[in-house]
């Protein structure tokens, strides 16, 4: 099969989208896309920037139009600003565009509480108040506890939450109403915070950063990862101890040469057979067996990854030829890399194909569920010296997304922002020898997908001719 092309369909520029910004707010200085994810339903992208606004983009009729001869401009349809930039966010996983009712996402801060907001504000109000509030605290301090990790997957009547050794599980139709509502379930990843060794030591130290479940129709079991590279897979569902297997991937990592200084992301494959473990400061990605043994299947090589942001990637089922499936991530230097027949065969997989998307580090490539659009976001800071001259420091905006990555953070402390951006932010504010950060290119961009084969899965089109179906 001869290599897909991507054809840019629409773009914008603007990760604060339609929100007021403080300009005199360290906060809101080079703002930049940190990742995009899609709606439920196909219709909708979700947006969330190193600032404290998250984005809400309803994708017009026409984006596949091939009349048209150069790419839409996008502007966003909502906008939330959140007290801090956000860790984590989760649509609901029923999102419908004809139904107000499900147009809502999770949103995660440091030192407040998980909150549930509508997708779109009103107009003209500057910081709407959230629908619901879920809190997660440590009993002995009553301090909020820093959520590194969230996700709310189908039917959509719980979400869970990845926190400092643990995982909480919680009811989305019981909203908490003061400091003594709980998850419905917590889930110690550790025996003790105090003793290391209680519990024979068994268990996983260190903030859960990254949460997936198998899709709907399989086991339903979760994937749970640590910035300390632990996996952990729980039943949720079963009585008393849920958790079924946990492992470190260090080991692995170091033996196929990718390295690694934390896990950002757990992804399972459409089959749910196979666990795709993604790093941050990686040379590519780890693939699992979950069939019984969790044995290493394969390496994804050839992703240049090496910087402490998160670099998401995202999977879809293989063709009919091929087999398996595929795996689409973004790399440091604006590229996209795309493995094909991955669980088809054991060992190294090389990319079978790859592209220049941005002109920094792609934050997240997200695939729509028809397989023909993607979706890619991308931005870095990168730090100026006191002694650069600004039109040194204009010209260098561009460069790697390297010098983002600053020092690797404190394993398991910290905010839920400081995890996605271990030494950036506190880092070059108090500096006296870094006079700021810029950002050479950040962007949002749609692509068409133009294939040899035609599309082989039945999936609803773009737009909203989804919800008119």
């Amino acid at each position: 099969m001869s290599q897909p092309t991507l054809n840019l369909v629409a773009s914008t520029e603007n990760p604060n989208g339609a929100a007021r910004v403080n300009k005199s707010d360290t906060r809101n200085k080079d703002p930049f896309f940190k990742g995009v994810q899609w709606s439920a339903d196909g219709t909708t992208l979700f947006t969330s920037s190193s600032t404290n606004h998250i984005s809400t983009f309803v994708l017009p009729e026409s984006l596949l139009d091939p009349s048209r001869t150069s790419p839409l401009t996008l502007a966003p349809h909502g906008t939330i600003s959140l007290p801090e930039p956000t860790s984590a966010i989760a649509p609901c996983p029923y999102f419908a565009l004809e139904n107000p009712a499900t147009q809502v996402l999770l949103t995660a801060c440091t030192d407040h509480p998980i909150h549930l907001h509508h997708a779109f504000p009103p107009a003209g109000a500057s910081n709407p108040p959230p629908v619901a509030s879920f809190r997660l605290i440590k009993h002995e301090t009553e301090a909020y506890l820093p959520v590194a990790s969230l996700i709310w997957p189908a039917p959509g009547t719980h979400f869970i939450a990845g926190t400092t050794h643990r995982i909480a599980l919680w009811d989305v139709s019981r909203p908490d109403q003061g400091m003594d509502a709980e998850p419905v379930v917590t889930i110690p990843t550790i025996p003790s915070t105090r003793h290391l060794l209680k519990g024979g030591g068994v268990g996983m130290r260190g903030t859960v950063s990254a949460l997936s479940v198998q899709a709907a129709g399989q086991e339903g079991l979760l994937a749970a990862g640590t910035w300390t590279r632990w996996v952990g897979l729980y039943d949720l569902n079963r009585a008393g101890n849920c958790v079924v297997a946990n492992w470190g991937v260090a080991s692995a990592a170091e033996e196929n040469g990718v390295g690694g200084r934390g896990i950002v992301q757990t992804v399972w494959s459409p089959c749910g057979r196979y666990l795709v473990v993604n790093e941050r400061g990686a040379g590519g990605m780890l693939v699992y067996d979950l069939r019984g043994t969790n044995q290493l299947l394969g390496t994804l090589k050839g992703r240049d990854g090496y910087t402490n942001q998160r670099l998401s990637c995202d999977v879809f089922p293989g063709t009919e030829e091929i087999g398996g499936f595929e795996v689409w991530a973004g790399t440091r230097d604006g590229g996209v890399v795309v493995y094909e027949g991955v669980g088809m065969r054991e060992g190294d997989h090389e990319p079978a194909w790859s592209t220049k998307a941005h002109g920094t580090a792609v934050g997240s490539t997200a695939m729509h569920l028809s397989g023909s659009v993607l979706a890619t976001c991308s931005g870095s800071w990168a730090i100026v010296d006191d002694e650069a001259s600004e039109s040194e420091s204009e010209s260098e905006g561009d460069s790697e997304s390297e010098s983002s990555s600053g020092s690797s953070d404190e394993e398991g402390g910290g905010s839920g922002s400081s995890n996605d951006e271990p030494a950036l932010g506190s880092g070059v504010r108090q500096s006296k020898k870094q006079s700021g950060v810029v950002v050479g290119e950040t962007s949002l961009k749609i692509w068409s997908i133009s294939a040899g084969n035609p599309p082989q899965h039945d999936e609803p089109p773009l737009g909203k001719e989804v919800n008119e179906a």
